[in-house]
């Protein structure tokens, strides 16, 4: 029968509920807020993906950890998740690809984590009552009296909804950006960047998605979250892309909202994506909305209202753009079959367009390529 004295780490939410477990990852304490992610597979993915800053990621599926860690798989050069609760103890990596275990990979990355969690109901709960605040903390004696200690820190953390956490995970000065994709054998190709010009603004860029961008020959500069329109188009895009990123698109548009409406005047052509597509919707005259649970997975149905082609897709996100509020001369183009809320965006008329999920795949399935050909055709007529 299992006692207290086999737990050195606890899960605590805000709603008072106690998990225990065993510590994973880099021993301390750690609070954020709490999500549930479906995906089965790019766990060091969405480990380093920006958009998560700020939040411990539950994995619903139990095998995490199986396939280890590499140096190619992270989508930025410092993980910004949190932490994250799984159900077992990974395993031994079987990968050829591994380099190191999943546990040596968050310790060296100061990232924290729980197993042994019940995660079915935690997930349920998180379902029902919606994402929360919450901590872990591992590698204690007592673990009891840490987890009524992290349950003070927990109560007086602030929640998501009105955090600015694009000016944290941004660069802090522009760069040039040529890596393309990785083909098995090869590694990462090279762009030719001798294509147009693309102006990323970074938000939380992941790297994917830059690597899809130098794929298609763009020449490509990435600019902070704060850049200004005149700065942006000193460099003479021929396109703009708005990048993904955590935190609430309405904190962060107070300074980036005014910056993309004068980037539409340019007449550019816009694509974004993530948090992106939801700072388009704001300076289109939109607004946003905290959801319950919000999506992270990959494997969300969407559909394409324009072709009927429903895409399985990556995603996360917690806010969302309010369909009731889309301006006339926007037209909502994608639709996400598990909840009905808006997952696109196009400009009647203009080339400005975005979407909520996340085509570069990384992870997840490669459906929504397509939206990066897109942005090639707007930039590259001739070619299509």
């Amino acid at each position: 029968m299992t006692s207290l004295t086999d737990f050195d780490a606890a899960l605590v939410l805000k709603d008072g509920s106690v998990f225990f477990g065993r510590a994973l990852g880099l021993p301390g304490s750690v609070v954020g807020e709490l999500v549930f992610n479906t995906a089965m597979t790019g766990y060091q993915e969405v480990l380093s993906d920006p958009s998560y800053a700020g939040q411990l990621v539950a994995f619903t599926f139990p095998h995490i950890g199986n396939v280890g860690a590499n140096e190619e798989d992270d989508e930025a050069p410092t993980p910004w998740a949190r932490g994250l609760v799984l159900r077992a103890e990974p395993t031994v990596p079987s990968n050829f690809r591994a380099l190191d275990t999943l546990d040596r990979w968050l310790g060296e990355r100061q990232l924290s984590g729980i197993t042994g969690v019940d995660t079915r109901a935690l997930t349920r709960r998180l379902r029902d009552a919606g994402a929360q605040t919450a901590g872990i903390v591992g590698g204690v004696v007592d673990v009891q009296a840490a987890a009524r200690e992290l349950a003070a820190a927990v109560a007086e953390a602030p929640d998501m909804e009105g955090l600015d956490l694009a000016a944290h995970v941004t660069c802090r000065q522009r760069y040039a950006w040529d890596a393309g994709l990785w083909r098995l054998g090869d590694g990462f190709s090279l762009g030719a960047g001798n294509g147009p010009r693309v102006v990323a603004v970074d938000y939380g860029a992941k790297r994917n998605i830059l690597r899809h961008l130098a794929e298609r020959g763009f020449q490509v500069t990435v600019v902070p979250a704060t850049a200004t329109s005149g700065e942006i188009m000193a460099l003479d895009p021929d396109g703009i892309f708005l990048s993904n990123g955590p935190g609430d698109p309405a904190a962060t548009g107070a300074y980036a909202v005014p910056v993309v409406a004068e980037l539409l005047e340019a007449g550019k052509p816009l694509f974004g994506i993530c948090l992106g597509h939801q700072l388009l919707g704001l300076a289109l005259g939109a607004k946003t909305v905290k959801m319950p649970f919000g999506h992270h997975g990959a494997n969300h149905p969407v559909k394409d209202l324009t072709s009927g082609r429903v895409e399985i897709t990556s995603q996360n996100h917690g806010f969302a753009v309010s369909a009731e509020s889309v301006p006339e001369g926007v037209d909502v183009t994608h639709r996400s079959l598990f909840d009905g809320t808006v997952e696109g965006l196009k400009v009647q008329g203009r080339p400005v367009y975005s979407v909520q999920y996340h085509p570069e795949a990384s992870p997840g399935p490669q459906d929504s390529a397509y939206l990066f050909d897109r942005f090639e055709a707007l930039l590259r007529p001739w070619s299509v």
